[in-house]
Parts: structure tokens; sequence; C-alpha cells
């Protein structure tokens, strides 16, 4: 199958082909989530349960920052007013077999791309392959970047927020394990593929789908949708808002100008050709 020529492959050929690509990204999820698996109880009490502490570094920034400009905030308190129980039999098995689903997702996530990159390559014309080398190693880089972006951002801004909101002193926050890794999980790995934008609109804009003016002339439509997007994701309070807002802003500024570069290129080979 691999050494098919890609024109002569039939429709069921790529079918083919892309099961196999698709059957060695599960079995890496599988093993490296096996092996996340194994280390859970270091997963959960160093990294899933440590924005609950109020040493966690997020908070220690947030609460210097709030000392230096002399006002009062929930990071500077003593400990987070909420209780995490457990209401159901298989709740925390069934929340370390998917932590480790989602654990082994996110460090396989180089391999991932690169199996989706040996797919579609053979496609592509041989100075494309050439410029796009570092295809792998920059989404890639983007994606742990949004998850540690989720993770140290978005994660504790709106625990901090969620648990210190309350309706009356008579409610405790005594919540559900499931909620609170839900909440995680939905933090970093939505993230982790929002900042992937530069990488889709590249490719986007390689088959014509989107073009910079068409980027540039709904970007006020853009700002709008950010901003949803950040009040969906963090809590509604306005300075949670602009923190997230502004990476995702700088990413589709970067995106315009990677669709920019990807115009010029394909105007200079139509030249050349």
């Amino acid at each position: 199958m691999a050494n098919k020529n890609v024109n002569e492959m039939s429709f069921l050929d790529h079918l083919e082909e892309l099961r196999w690509h698709l059957i060695r990204i599960v079995i890496a999820i599988v093993v490296i989530g096996s092996i996340a698996f194994i280390s859970s109880r270091f997963i959960f009490d160093e990294i899933i349960f440590a924005p609950l502490d109020m040493g966690f570094p997020t908070y220690d920034f947030l609460c210097k920052t709030a000392n230096f400009i002399a006002i009062e905030t929930t990071f500077c308190n003593d400990s987070i007013p909420l209780i995490l129980q457990n209401r159901t039999m298989a709740g925390q098995f069934s929340a370390d077999i998917w932590t480790a689903i989602l654990g082994g997702f996110i460090l396989a996530f180089p391999y991932i791309i690169f199996e989706l990159w040996r797919f579609i390559s053979p496609a592509m014309h041989s100075n494309e392959r050439k410029h796009s080398r570092g295809f792998i190693v920059i989404s890639s880089f983007l994606f742990f970047l949004g998850v540690l972006f989720g993770y140290y951002i978005i994660c504790p801004l709106s625990i901090n927020f969620l648990a210190n909101y309350n309706i009356s002193a008579k409610v405790d926050n005594q919540i559900d394990i499931s909620s609170y890794i839900g909440l995680v999980r939905a933090s970093v790995l939505a993230s982790g593929l929002i900042f992937e934008l530069p990488i889709i609109i590249y490719f986007l804009t390689k088959v014509g789908l989107v073009t910079p003016e068409f980027l540039k002339t709904y970007r006020k439509y853009a700002l709008v949708i950010v901003l949803i997007l950040s009040a969906i994701i963090t809590p509604p309070d306005i300075a949670s808002q602009i923190i997230v807002s502004i990476p995702i802003l700088v990413l589709y500024q970067v995106s315009i100008y990677i669709s920019k570069l990807v115009v010029r290129g394909q105007r200079k080979k139509a030249e050349i050709g």
C-alpha cells in the first residue's frame, strides 16, 4: 500500500491507508494512557488537584499583584471553599480511566500529528513538503502552549471564582469529582485546540477556503466571537475575559500573517509556472 502512487490509489485505498494511521494513533494513546493510569496517584495529587491549593503559582502571582495595587481579592485567601466528593460507585474509577485517556492524547499529540502528516503529505508537492517540515514541531508547540495556558490561567481562574461564588451562606460547595475534572479537562483541551488556529488557517488558505482579505474583513466579527468564547470558558468577570482574549486575538493576527505568506507563495509559484 505504501508503495502505491498517491494518484493511483482509489477512494477505498485512501480509506484503508487512513484506517491504519488511525489504528496507530489509537495504539499510541492507549500505551501512553496506560502509563498515565499507572501513575494516576501522582497525576491527580500533583497536577489535577493542584489548583485547589492556594499555593498554586497563578494564585500567588495574582495575590501579589492585587496587594501591589491595593485591592481585595479571593486569590489571597487561606484556602478554596470547596469539598470534592464522589457520589457514584464507579465515579473514581471512571475519573481515573478518562483522565488516563486524556493524558494519553495530550502526551501523544506530536505522534498524532506525525501520523496525520504522513497521511496528507503524499498529496503535496515536494517543495510544499520541504517548506512544511516544521509542521509537526510548530503544531505540537502551539498545542502544548495552549494546554499550559488552560491549566495555569483558565483553570485556576474558573475554580477560584466558582468556588468562592455563593448565593447564600447556607449553601456549601460540595462538588462531585466528575464536575471538577470535567472543568479541568475542558479548560486544558479546549485551550490546546484553540491554539492550533494558525495551523488551521494555514491549511484553509492552502485549499483556498480563506484569504488574508477575508480574515481582515471579518476581524471585528472574530473579536465578538473571541469575547463570547472567553465568556464561556472563563468566569464572568472582565479581568478574566481580557486575560483569555488577548492570546486568542494575537493568534488570530498571527493567522492573518500566515495566510498572507501562503498566498504570496502561491502567487510566486504561479508566476514561475
